[in-house]
């Protein structure tokens, strides 16, 4: 058979030689159509490299064929690279199949240009079709790896159904030794892997779980995380940081708010084109950006040592996800911060997205839940916890690292409840998770302890004495202290140990620190100025007298200018500039040019005559919401919609229309609804209802409805006509 060379491809397809030449080379500066062609076209010619060449001749390959479903997806060519770049430094090269394209082509290639004599073969299980088996029978194997074997397992936390296929696909092909490999696997998962493979009696390895160099700490969630990221950004100024995120959407806001306050940050997520994806892979390994804020689907394959930490703006929805995304941190042994935030609203949107799936479905991922929950709540060891989860036990009492090391809670003596615990379980034959045993502790006569009759038991409310989170804290920590175990069969029935036998025959002092409070606390209303007891008394005054002064001169009400929060705001952030006195509530960018320059002026003298430190760091510069909205709504007034009609087809009631308008207005852009108004109001009431905001010391509609007459005037129309003053006036 005549070798088959660069110029019979070229010359087959009508190109140079240099062209052919620089994509067999993976050189950049051929177009993406012109490559695709000149691949399909070597493949299907049979093409072999020079060396691929020499090494079929002397009957000793050293290669490894990989098969593709799409080389032109960045996560799988950077996967790729890693795989030859190892290969090659044990001597192997590396041949790539992109089965995006023809299939047989592919196969046929493989025959052809490998003469069966590749020592590996790597693919995707998706891949294997009834005509991959029947190519693979007649190839030699002599063992199958699997790695990312927990994929098998429904309990693993990324279970893909095409997995389970492998026992059964092998079976077909021929028998040979099998290896599963993989990071992340509890007990549960380590035993469904040998199940389904069918290697009940293999042989497990297990490296420790333990990264010591790793930092972990869980945060509460607050109305101010993206303050505080940015405050933690900053104190690690320069340095990798990844962000992971559940939703697409919080993704590309998060990355948005991070850039506007000085941070070099980019999003990534699966919805983005795979070019966008692979510039921001390489911008991230290069450098070129600092911190990726990302969905899950960034980080796999993604080998960079110097990740310095990894922040979880949602807990994830398993604690395998957990541990394998805060791994990405400090993989060259050096520093790297693990921190999360936890809010128990966000573990109740995950559960609301769990209903009408599967029961055996939603009972795994409720499960997977309930542990996450324990581990961000827990005031134990993070270490301890987390290791215990997979099976490991960490002998340490304080590891040194983690928040809960680093301020050590009060332990408590439990020993009196531990015993009710074990009894407990002992009483209903150690058939029931732990949510069921507390129901009995607490005596709660729920429809399943009645089905079972267990409210008859002696030990029906016998934990009356205590809450229900001091019982999860008792439990929890028991497990991890080896008195009792989670049978992974059955969905985490509790079973009690030898050791939780003995303690019932002899108790020994077993102390407990209490679980974190992460209980949601109301949230503050938003205050539109800058929060009154922050306000520094004697530059609001000054602001105040020049408003004064400006109102004045401009023959405008005071409040018309800047309203009392907005002043209030200057005085507790100080901003010295345009761009940042923008920042402030109520001053947008039109406010800021036309009334802006004299008090910054203002601002910036009294910060330096004052020797004034401004808290920088409190400051964080948003991102507008609801730009297209509010885009929406200038564009449908300068086509003079009725505001009405505008509200039902934006879905929303007069007040929230009007509640938008009014912040577009008091931001500094002007918008003419006067159309509307003459539709709507009398023309003696308008004059009147202006009359009054032209001599009122303030605009509050409540003093308006009051001096005006409630019985008089409607507050639409107060409302419309004070959109219409401060536009006019005050813009």
């Amino acid at each position: 058979m005549k070798k088959v060379t660069l110029k019979d491809i070229a010359k087959e397809l009508n190109v140079t030689v240099g062209t052919v030449s620089h994509v067999m080379n993976g050189m950049d500066d051929i177009s993406e159509e012109t490559r695709k062609k000149v691949m399909k076209t070597a493949r299907k010619m049979g093409y072999i490299s020079n060396g691929l060449a020499a090494s079929l001749r002397s009957g000793k390959t050293n290669t490894v064929a990989v098969i593709v479903p799409d080389i032109s997806n960045p996560h799988i060519a950077y996967q790729i690279k890693l795989i030859e770049d190892k290969l090659r430094e044990y001597g192997y090269s590396i041949i790539i199949l992109n089965t995006d394209e023809d299939e047989s082509v592919e196969y046929d290639a493989i025959v052809t240009a490998c003469s069966k004599q590749v020592d590996g073969i790597l693919l995707c299980p998706c891949q294997v079709s009834a005509d991959n088996v029947e190519f693979l029978k007649n190839v030699k194997i002599s063992f199958y790896a699997v790695d990312e074997a927990h994929c098998i397992s429904e309990w693993g936390h990324d279970f893909r159904p095409e997995y389970r296929r492998i026992r059964p696909i092998i079976n077909m092909i021929g028998q040979a030794p099998i290896i599963a490999l993989t990071a992340t696997a509890t007990q549960k998962v380590r035993e469904d892997i040998k199940k389904i493979l069918g290697m009940p009696d293999a042989k497990e390895f297990k490296s420790s779980f333990n990264r010591s160099n790793l930092y972990y700490e869980v945060r509460r969630k607050t109305n101010d995380i993206d303050k505080d990221i940015i405050k933690f950004i900053k104190a690690n100024a320069g340095k990798s940081g990844i962000i992971y995120c559940l939703s697409r959407k919080k993704v590309e806001e998060l990355a948005e708010i991070l850039k506007a306050n000085g941070i070099n940050a980019s999003a990534y997520h699966a919805g983005m084109d795979s070019s966008a994806r692979s510039a921001v892979q390489d911008d991230f390994i290069k450098e070129n950006i600092d911190v990726i804020v990302a969905t899950i689907a960034f980080g796999m394959g993604i080998d960079k040592p110097d990740v310095r930490f990894v922040i979880h703006y949602d807990m994830p929805k398993s604690l395998e996800g957990y541990y394998q995304e805060t791994g990405r941190a400090g993989r060259d042994g050096g520093e790297g911060q693990c921190v999360a935030f936890y809010s128990n609203k966000d573990m109740q949107k995950l559960r609301k997205f769990m209903q009408g799936k599967p029961v055996s479905e939603k009972d795994v991922s409720d499960e997977l839940l309930k542990e996450t929950e324990a581990y961000a709540e827990s005031s134990v060891c993070r270490r301890k916890s987390l290791l215990h989860y997979f099976g490991e036990t960490y002998a340490e009492e304080n590891c040194g690292n983690c928040d809960n090391c680093l301020n050590p809670k009060k332990q408590v003596e439990a020993q009196d409840s531990l015993c009710a615990v074990i009894e407990t379980i002992m009483a209903v034959k150690e058939n029931f998770k732990s949510d069921y045993i507390i129901d009995v502790l607490l005596g709660k006569e729920t429809s399943e302890v009645l089905a079972h009759r267990h409210e008859e038991l002696e030990v029906f409310g016998s934990g009356e004495n205590e809450d229900e989170k001091t019982w999860n804290a008792i439990i929890r920590q028991a497990l991890i202290a080896g008195y009792l175990s989670k049978d992974v069969e059955n969905y985490g029935l509790l079973k009690i140990t030898p050791a939780g036998h003995k303690f019932l025959k002899k108790p020994v002092s077993f102390k407990i620190v209490e679980d974190t409070d992460f209980d949601e606390e109301e949230d503050e209303a938003p205050v539109r100025g800058g929060g009154s007891c922050a306000v520094d008394p004697a530059l609001y005054s000054m602001l105040k007298d020049l408003r004064k002064k400006m109102s004045k001169k401009l023959d405008v009400p005071p409040y018309v200018i800047f309203q009392d929060p907005s002043l209030e705001a200057m005085a507790t952030t100080y901003p010295v500039t345009l761009e940042e006195l923008q920042n402030i509530p109520g001053v947008g960018a039109g406010k800021a040019k036309r009334y802006g320059d004299e008090f910054v002026k203002l601002i910036k003298n009294y910060v330096e005559e004052n020797d004034v430190i401004r808290p920088e760091d409190l400051r964080v510069r948003t991102v507008a919401k609801n730009s297209a909205r509010k885009i929406a709504i200038i564009q449908a007034i300068d086509r003079r919609v009725a505001l009405d009609d505008l509200a039902e087809r934006l879905g929303m009631s007069m007040e929230e229309i009007l509640e938008e308008i009014e912040a577009i207005v008091y931001s500094g852009t002007k918008l003419n609804i006067k159309y509307f108004i003459e539709e709507v109001v009398d023309p003696d009431e308008e004059f009147d209802i202006y009359d009054y905001f032209r001599h009122a010391e303030n605009d509050s509609i409540k003093l308006a409805m009051e001096e005006l007459g409630e019985d008089d005037y409607d507050e639409i129309n107060v409302r419309l006509v004070r959109i219409k003053f401060h536009s006019e006036l005050g813009n």
